[in-house]
C-alpha cells in the first residue's frame, strides 16, 4: 500500500533528519488543513500551477522541522492560521517531473501532517484559491486530473485524516499522544530564505495549545 503509517518519534530539523539522506532527491511536507462546522467535517484544498486540487504542500526546507515547513506552506499558499501537528500521520509518494517531460512515480516521499484551522486570512501566493470540500467532495478533487493509482493515494491520505481527528475528538487524555506533542526552536536558530515572509508568519506564533503549534491571526 502506497500510504504509510508515520513512526511516532521526535522530528528533527530538516537538515539533520535521517529521513532527508534517504531520500536526497526529493523530500516534501504537506499540511492537511480541516475544520469541522455545522456541515460536518471539511477539507481546505489549494490548487497546483497545472490546476489540480491538492494539499498546501512544499519541499523540506533547511533549518525547518517538517512540521513547520507544513505550517509555512499552508500559510502561504492558503493563508491558514491554526494548529499543526509536529508528527507526521501518514507518509505518501507521488509523481514528479523526471526531466525531458517525464514523469518518476515514486520519487518523492511526502510527509503529511494534521492542520486545525481556526482562522484564514489572504494568502501570499496567487492563484491558490483555497477552497473548503466535504469529505467525498475533497477525494473526488484530489482525483480530478491524476491517474487511478495517484488520485487514490491521496484520497487515502484524507480517509487516514478523517479517523485521526475522529480519534482525536474522543480521546480522554490529549497530552498522552505523542503526536500532539510539538517542539519548536527559537525563531532566531532558524535558517529563513525568506526573511520577511517567515518574520511575518513566526509574529503570530501564540505558542502550545494542547501539544501544537497555535497560530492567530
Amino acid at each position: 500500500m502506497a500510504i504509510r503509517p508515520a513512526h511516532r518519534s521526535g522530528r528533527q530539523p530538516a537538515s539533520r533528519n535521517p529521513q532527508a539522506k534517504q531520500h536526497p532527491v526529493c523530500v516534501q511536507v504537506a499540511a492537511i488543513c480541516y475544520r469541522i462546522t455545522t456541515r460536518g467535517l471539511e477539507f481546505l484544498l489549494v490548487k497546483t500551477r497545472g490546476g489540480r486540487w491538492t494539499f498546501p504542500k512544499g519541499g523540506a526546507e533547511q533549518g525547518l522541522t517538517y512540521s513547520q515547513t507544513a505550517a509555512l506552506e499552508a500559510f502561504e499558499e492558503a493563508g491558514v492560521h491554526g494548529c499543526i501537528e509536529e508528527e507526521p500521520f501518514a507518509h505518501y509518494r507521488g509523481v514528479q517531473g523526471a526531466g525531458n517531460g517525464r514523469r518518476s512515480r515514486g520519487s518523492c516521499l511526502t510527509s503529511a501532517h494534521l492542520c486545525e484551522v481556526l482562522a484564514l486570512t489572504s494568502p501570499k501566493e496567487s492563484k491558490r484559491f483555497p477552497t473548503w470540500f466535504s469529505t467525498g467532495k475533497a477525494k473526488r478533487r484530489l482525483k480530478d486530473d491524476r491517474s487511478r493509482e495517484d488520485g487514490c493515494e491521496l484520497a487515502q491520505v484524507v480517509d487516514r485524516a478523517v479517523a485521526r481527528i475522529h480519534r482525536l475528538r474522543h480521546e480522554t487524555s490529549l497530552s498522552a499522544d505523542p503526536l500532539r506533542q510539538v517542539q519548536f526552536e527559537s525563531t532566531q536558530t532558524l535558517g529563513f530564505r525568506r526573511q520577511m515572509e517567515r518574520a511575518f508568519y513566526f509574529h503570530y506564533l501564540e505558542g502550545k495549545k494542547n501539544g501544537r503549534l497555535r497560530l492567530i491571526p
